[in-house]
């Protein structure tokens, strides 16, 4: 546990929080940096613009400072002229897209998380042999979207509790589910035990789906659940994993808001909140969480604790377009 105190520099309307309890893991992890990384190699190796389908990364920051560089965000691949480079998503795309882009003469970068990609590997060995599918994951998501095309007549998503408890799969024989790898650890576990009710027989994936990152921050925000008056999530909307992280702390009992930045912090937010808990989804920069700090620290004097570790020990190596002519 690290303990720093600071006293305000600026004159700011005062605030009631004495202490911030920093959660760790939090903020990027290895598949962002990876994605992120694809970006600016491939801005380096061909030149701005770059094209990248979809938010690399479901962070607006990070997009926009791309954008600043020469990326080029686009929906679908038919935006893209014909010959040029494409960077696929941390989320991964769906076979269709892939052809889409093959069809174009696109040199295409990979970023897919090799987490997601390994959800798309079981889906496709699922539907091999003949399985129907069950996606535990949310509609709309990027990543429920390619990992659905990978076998859109074997794939039935479910989304929540309810659906568990009704979805009638066409046969329950040979049936199998996988999950989105962002999801809430709890309710998803809950999910999986009202389908293991209704079809013993169902086959699950020898590791778990969600990802290492995901599991490690809902553990960090619990860890300190019972210490904390309300917590802040850094995060975008689109983040899945990071509006999981408010339903942890709502789950629990405790207030919980979700912003880009300290220009979305209400004040209100934190009246009679002596321990503010603070924490960062995946694609976050640990320098959003540092502008935080610092716009607690113009209004309070705060203690500032960091619990947990920080470090994950999980890389992932740049696709091997990229790795091939470095």
């Amino acid at each position: 546990m690290h303990v720093v105190s600071r006293t305000p520099t600026h004159p700011a309307p005062p605030i009631g929080v004495r202490r911030v309890l920093l959660a760790a893991p939090r903020g990027y992890c290895a598949g962002v940096e990876r994605a992120i990384q694809c970006v600016e190699e491939g801005l380096e190796l061909w030149g701005a613009p770059l094209y990248v389908r979809r938010q690399i990364v479901h962070n607006d920051h990070v997009v926009r400072e791309l954008e600043s560089a020469g990326a080029i965000f686009v929906d679908q691949v038919e935006h893209v002229p014909e010959g040029a480079t494409i960077v696929f998503s941390a989320h991964g795309v769906s076979p269709a897209v892939e052809q889409a882009a093959e069809q174009r003469r696109l040199t295409i970068v990979d970023a897919t998380c090799p987490l997601v990609t390994k959800v798309h590997s079981e889906v496709r060995h699922y539907a091999a042999r003949g399985f129907s599918v069950l996606f535990i994951g949310h509609a709309g998501h990027d990543e429920v979207e390619g990992t659905t095309g990978v076998a859109p007549d074997a794939v039935l998503l479910v989304e929540t509790v309810e659906d568990a408890q009704q979805i009638q799969p066409p046969q329950t024989e040979r049936l199998a589910f996988v999950t989105q790898t962002t999801l809430s650890v709890d309710e998803t576990a809950e999910i999986v035990r009202v389908l293991r009710r209704r079809f013993p027989e169902i086959e699950a994936p020898q590791k778990e789906d969600i990802c290492y990152a995901t599991t490690n921050r809902q553990r960090a925000v619990k860890a300190i659940l019972a210490e904390i008056d309300a917590l802040l999530v850094i995060g975008s909307e689109s983040s899945s994993n990071t509006r999981r992280l408010v339903e942890v702390a709502r789950s629990g009992g405790l207030p919980a808001e979700r912003i880009n930045d300290e220009r979305d912090i209400y004040e209100a937010w934190l009246e009679g909140v002596e321990t503010l808990g603070l924490t960062s989804g995946a694609s976050v920069p640990e320098r959003l969480v540092e502008r935080v700090l610092a716009w607690l620290r113009e209004r309070a004097d705060i203690e500032l604790e960091v619990r947990g570790r920080l470090e994950e020990d999980v890389k992932f190596n740049l696709p091997p377009s990229i790795r091939r002519i470095r």
